[in-house]
Parts: structure tokens; sequence; C-alpha cells
């Protein structure tokens, strides 16, 4: 029995140089905008005093060498990119999930960045108007769109950055990192595995939760040639069902390695799960040890969706899929 765990670990310490708490502070810059989600996002300046509502945003103004800019981050999921820790030791953490309203507003912040709707709930940041109103910008990822949020797709997320970058007066370094993701997803497109079914699991036993269209991993799988066994479903992350997925029988399954500590989050966890199972032990990916691990944040629009790209694809490459 051969299993199979490939880490992004190695992959993300290629993650493009301009990233560390190292970065040259960068010059003020004047008033920006960008269409963000219906909305104008507008800075009169180079934001100075950024805070990022969750890991993924957080990464992203690290990646771009913006943690001398940032006040605060928050609800971390994942342990930080070790190229990226210099700088995130550097920010203030605001809070375990998401701070409240009065939290983010005590943090006197001139700019707020998010990748999910969630964040702008009253009792998180609270809504993007609101904070307009009060003269802090809110910038919400296109994948999250409080109305019609786009499919996710690889271009939409270099545009993002790229965007990110021209509010906060570094567009070079914008274009820096999304050239070098442009080069390694390019080098890890190399090789199709047509024929090859994957099963996206991120968490829970009892009813667990997949990947359906829209989402990174859909795209991954759509780039790599292979199929989403829950391609088919009228969500971006549906209910499963073990019955279900054991007669769809996935050539491989892609696991979600969650840190959070809940019902079936480690890699470990879910295999531990998926052997014991009487409906899953026999499926040829659980026999065969058909296994390959991605950290959960990668499933999410992030400066690690090229990692997980190549991660998967050196996975089903080893696994001659």
């Amino acid at each position: 029995m051969k299993t199979v765990f490939i880490s992004l670990t190695a992959a993300v310490g290629l993650l493009a140089g301009c990233a560390g708490a190292g970065a040259a502070p960068a010059p003020r810059a004047e008033a920006a905008s960008v269409a963000n989600c219906g909305v104008t996002v507008a800075v009169k300046a180079a934001p100075q005093r950024a805070i990022a509502m969750e890991q993924n945003a957080t990464e992203i103004l690290l990646s771009l060498g913006l943690a001398g800019r940032m006040a605060g981050t928050s609800y971390q999921t994942d342990p930080v990119l070790p190229s990226l820790k210099g700088g995130y030791d550097s920010v203030p953490v605001l809070a375990k999930l998401y701070p409240s309203r009065e939290k983010v507003l005590e943090a006197r912040p001139d700019f707020v960045y998010s990748t999910f709707t969630s964040a702008y709930a009253g009792e998180a940041a609270g809504p993007r108007p609101e904070l307009a109103k009060l003269g802090v910008p809110a910038y919400l990822s296109r994948f999250a769109c409080e109305k019609d949020p786009a499919a996710f797709a690889f271009a939409g997320l270099f545009s993002e950055i790229e965007e990110v970058a021209t509010l906060f007066g570094v567009p070079e370094r914008g274009r820096k990192l999304v050239a070098g993701e442009r080069a390694r997803l390019a080098a890890a497109l190399t090789s199709k595995h047509s024929g090859t079914s994957l099963l996206w699991y991120y968490s829970g036993t009892s009813t667990p939760n997949v990947a359906g269209p829209g989402g990174v991993p859909a795209a991954i799988t759509e780039q790599l040639g292979a199929e989403n066994v829950y391609g088919d479903a009228k969500q971006t992350w549906p209910a499963g069902s073990w019955e279900q997925i054991a007669a769809r029988n996935p050539d491989v399954i892609v696991l979600a390695d969650l840190t959070r500590g809940g019902d079936g989050d480690s890699a470990q966890s879910k295999i531990d799960f998926l052997r014991s199972n009487p409906v899953t032990a026999k499926l040829d990916a659980v026999r065969t040890g058909r296994f390959i691990t991605v950290p959960g944040s990668s499933m999410d629009p992030s400066v690690r969706s090229v990692a997980a790209v190549e991660t998967v694809g050196a996975g089903l490459a080893e696994l001659g899929r």
C-alpha cells in the first residue's frame, strides 16, 4: 500500500522575492481607484494602516511587501507561509477569528481587505458602505462579491493582486508577483492528467464537505485536465454523502489539511476515517493510498493557489495518474 503525501511547504518557498518584512517602505502614492464588486474603491493616498480580515488577504499583502503598512490581521487558519512569517510577526493580531466592528475601528484603519463576504457582516467589520461613510475604503475579493461572485479563475486572482498593489501605490510589485506566479503556473501545467477523477475532501466525517464547481479546486482540476467527481453539483462547496462518493469511486482523493482541530479537519484524521468507515474503506483510492494533501487555505483564492496546482500535479505524476 502506497500513500503519497505531497506538501506545499517546499513549493511556497519559491514565493515572490519581494515578500517579507525587510522590504523597503514604498512612498506615498497619488489617489487611486478600482471597480470592485459593483462599487468604486478609492484611496486618497496609499494606505498606511490596512487591516486584512483573514489569512488569505494577509498573505497577499505580505507578498507585496506591505507588512509595515498593516494595522492588523485576523482569522489565521494555517501556519503562515515560511517566507512571510517575519512580516506576519510584525503585524498586530486583532482576533483569533473576525474582530468586532469596535476592534476594527480601534485600530484606526485607512483600508480594509477581505477575501470573504462574511468579514463585512455587522458583527465583524461591518458593511462596506458603512465603512466608506467613515472614510475607510473596503476591498472585497471578486470571488466573494455580495452579488454575483465570480467563479474562480487564475486570471481573476492575478488581476486582484495587481488591483490591490495599485491601491497601495506599488503596482510594480504587483506585476512582479503576478509574473512569477504566471511562470510557475505554466511550468506546472506541462503534463495533463486526462481520465483521472478527483474528490476534493475539505472537512467533516458524518457529512463530508467537498468541492464542486466554481472554486479553486475546480479550476485546478480543469487546468490539470482531470475530472472533479462533484463537478455536477449546484454549489461550489456542497455537502456530499459517503454512499454517493462510493458510487463515484474517485481515482485520487485530495485532502485539505486544516489546523483548526474540528471533526475530520486534519489530513490524517480524514485518512483514518476513510479507512475505518465500511463504506469508504472499499474505495480504490483508499485501499491503494492514493491521497494528496494540501493546506486547507490553499483551496481558497490566495497566493497559495498556484502552489496547490504544483502540489496536486506532482502528486498525480507520482501516483502514475
